[in-house]
């Protein structure tokens, strides 16, 4: 029987996880791993691949088809992210992220009298960047994977095509979407059964990926390219053939730091998520004093990473850019002095004014999963759509869903996108450009080895909230399970005054204290901020954890 056939099988019986072994002949080797993924089918995808002998980029490309089946509010293969990995002792950053298509121009959103539409850059088909998820993954497997491209797609084929079981807070974000998108997309016509059964079957998402497990390029210049262009200009759209024939995903250099004896590899641009951890990280250790009677979630302690985060927003929007575009100056702004007189400017006992928060030099919805291999390789993987089922279009005959990533740019100078984030000209539209991005797939090295493999969705609370559970870890020695799940508070420009925590009860005493501050304190307005998938391999122990803010699965194992 046809490998898929027998995994076909496996997932009606809920067996996915130890039938798929024998789908593979490489050998299985000894080592311990560690998944942490967003939701159950990814991680027995993952863990199978690992036990049959498949290393961390292998589990990463399977489980990402994977997430396109069963994780559709953002899991994807009409988007596109970011991939850091650690194979082999080197460390790698591949760039999927989506482009503006080459018919894009700076006020495309803007009305005959200059003001910004937001609806345009958020629903419908002109919301949509050319998509990269695909070329991305077909370029990690090129690069580092072991086992077959086909074989690799075969879990997300049979789970397409056979169908998976829906979660309820799955069903319940898709009947929002319909009422979002009531006369505006087509989502309606194809996801409205996530609401009303418990199994959701997709044949021509199970026909598109067949098409891609015989040819990738098929997405980008065959059949499926065409359909997408279709349903762009179908839909108020203008991607291209041509747009689609020249996407290319770029390998880049990581972005490296030293924190605390280990070495820290990040995203760099178009990600502002990588350089704005690693300033957090740098001006926390420079303000350390401040901290000493700070305890952990305490009114003085979110009051100082508010401080914090306020001076790297400032910076994010005024320096921050595709690097193939603008010249992002990633030397000055992790400079140690730099960083210092960041450092020095807090004020520990009042909040500063947005407007006296410039930068400092002169002149919503993603998931991610991160893997760790018997051999230490690792994976750090965020893609995205950008908010809950992207643009709500639906290319039609191929079954999947389309990004709203444009409204990533800035649309306006100076006018927030839908995260609330403001930018420049640095982050403007311009045909063939990636848009700014806060996804921060992280990875921390001790000795050459693979220490912490870090992420999370949550537009531009991503990089606040992988800073707080980092200090959960290091700071506050919390186990990783606690660090992850320990509330979390975020802040940014341009307002000055207010700080959003998870859509849980915090201390009256720590409300109370930093009102009277003058902060306004909220729940944030578009549910938990984030959810975080980490791996921890630390004194001889491989820890994993699946934020429990969302529905995700960690596994440690050895083979």
């Amino acid at each position: 029987m046809p490998c898929l056939q027998r995994i076909s099988k496996l997932i009606h019986r809920g067996t996915l996880g130890l039938g798929f072994l024998v789908c593979f002949a490489a050998g299985a080797h000894a080592g311990q791993s560690a998944v942490a993924m967003p939701d159950r089918y990814s991680a027995e995808t993952a863990e199978a691949i690992i036990r049959s002998g498949g290393n961390a980029v292998d589990a990463a490309v399977a489980s990402a088809f994977v997430l396109a089946v069963t994780y559709p509010e953002a899991g994807n293969i009409g988007g596109g992210g970011f991939m850091l990995s650690y194979m082999g002792s080197e460390a790698a950053f591949l760039d999927f992220r989506e482009r503006a298509p080459l018919a894009a121009h700076r006020d495309m959103y803007l009305d005959d009298a200059g003001n910004f539409i937001p609806d345009r850059a958020l629903t419908g088909g002109l919301a949509s960047g050319v998509p990269g998820t695909v070329r991305g993954l077909q370029a990690a497997h090129e690069r580092y994977g072991s086992l077959p491209w086909k074989t690799l797609l075969e879990p997300a084929i049979a789970l397409a095509a056979k169908g998976f079981d829906v979660h309820p807070d799955l069903a319940i974000m898709a009947r929002d979407k319909i009422r979002e998108t009531d006369g505006r997309a087509n989502f309606a016509e194809h996801f409205s059964a996530l609401a009303e059964q418990s199994t959701f079957t997709q044949p021509a998402l199970a026909r598109t990926l067949e098409r891609i497990a015989d040819d990738p390029e098929d997405f980008y210049s065959g059949a499926v390219a065409r359909q997408i262009v279709a349903a762009s200009q179908g839909s108020g759209g203008i991607i291209s053939l041509k747009d689609m024939a020249e996407y290319r995903a770029v390998w880049r250099t990581p972005l490296q730091y030293y924190w605390r004896g280990q070495q820290v590899l990040a995203a760099p641009p178009p990600s502002s998520g990588g350089l704005a951890l690693l300033q957090l990280l740098g001006i926390t250790d420079f303000a350390e004093p401040l901290f000493r009677e700070a305890g952990h979630n305490s009114p003085q302690y979110v009051h100082l990473l508010a401080e914090i985060e306020k001076r790297v927003f400032a910076d994010r929007a005024e320096y921050l850019g595709d690097a193939d575009y603008v010249a992002v100056p990633v030397g000055k702004l992790l400079d140690p002095l730099y960083l210092m007189r960041r450092a020095a400017t807090l004020n520990p006992g009042a909040i500063s004014d947005a407007k006296n928060t410039k930068p400092g030099l002169e002149s919503h919805q993603t998931t991610h999963f991160s893997i760790l291999d018997p051999a230490g390789n690792a994976v750090a993987l965020t893609f995205t759509l950008n908010w809950e089922f992207g643009s709500g279009v639906v290319v039609a005959a191929a079954g999947f869903l389309m990004n709203n990533e444009m409204d990533d740019f800035s649309a306006k100078v100076g006018v927030p996108n839908k995260f609330g984030v403001v930018g420049n000209d640095n982050n403007a539209i311009a045909p063939g450009k990636r848009m700014l991005s806060s996804m921060s797939p992280t990875i921390f090295l001790q000795d050459g080895k693979t220490a912490l493999v870090i992420g999370t969705p949550g537009g531009s609370t991503i990089f606040t909230s992988i800073y707080q559970v980092i200090l959960n870890i290091y700071s506050y020695r919390m186990p990783l399970q606690a660090a992850v799940d320990a509330t979390r508070f975020h802040h940014q420009l341009p307002d000055a005054r207010l700080i959003r925590h998870d859509r849980r009860e915090i201390p009256t005493k720590t409300r109370r204290e930093l009102e009277a501050m003058g902060y306004t304190v909220e729940a944030n307005s578009w549910g938990d901020l984030g959810d975080v998938q980490a791996i921890l391999n630390a004194d001889g122990e491989v820890q994993a954890a699946a934020d429990t803010r969302g529905r995700g699965i960690a596994r440690v194992f050895s083979n």
